[in-house]
């Protein structure tokens, strides 16, 4: 009897060492997991910082030959208040996708101004910027995927019960709003 009593303490000893194993394990896969959301966003961050900064030169160099397109200055000049006041990550996503097409109706506009689209500023920022809107393309990738990997785990058994103690929660994916994929609509106000 005594072997039997030692037997089951040893049996429930080591399904004990398996379940806190298991507990282990799932949460630092969590943790692991948050950490790479957020080190994919921090990356996508660091991007929309530079296109930030760069914004207020463009601008310069837009209106010394583009006196006709207030608006679309003005629109670049809101779109870039709205991701410096956005705090949350899906407020900074869509702050980002709208400097995005904004900046699109800019390139276009230096389509209509040979002499803005000849300057060697205006093609050096309009490069800069380019070459940043894809970064933030491939930045965009890894940080949906590592968003994609977080929220499957947060749902999984038995990682849907740390992570309800964790407090973590389905994060957005960072898409390509509507307007991305549609090609901007150009009006000039030239004069007669």
């Amino acid at each position: 009897m005594k072997f039997f009593a030692g037997g089951i303490l040893v049996f429930l000893g080591i399904i004990s060492f398996v379940l806190l194993s298991m507990a282990v394990s799932a949460y630092n896969g969590l943790v692991s997991l948050r950490n790479q959301v957020d080190r994919a966003w921090a990356n996508i961050e660091v991007i929309l910082k530079q296109r930030f900064d760069l914004i207020p030169k463009l601008i310069t160099i837009c209106e010394q030959f583009t006196q006709y397109e207030r608006s679309t200055i003005d629109k670049i000049l809101a779109a870039r208040k709205s991701y410096g006041n956005a705090g949350t990550v899906s407020d900074k996503i869509k702050a980002s996708a709208e400097m995005s097409q904004v900046l699109k109706r800019v390139f276009a506009i230096g389509e209509a101004y040979p002499e803005l689209k000849s300057s060697e500023q205006f093609i050096e920022v309009q490069k800069a910027l380019v070459s940043m809107e894809s970064e933030i393309a491939d930045r965009r990738e890894l940080y949906n995927e590592s968003v994609t990997n977080f929220n499957t785990r947060c749902v999984q058994f038995p990682d849907v019960l740390f992570a309800g103690m964790l407090n973590y929660h389905s994060l957005s994916l960072f898409h390509v709003n509507a307007a991305e994929i549609i090609s901007p609509e150009i009006k000039f106000k030239l004069p007669a």
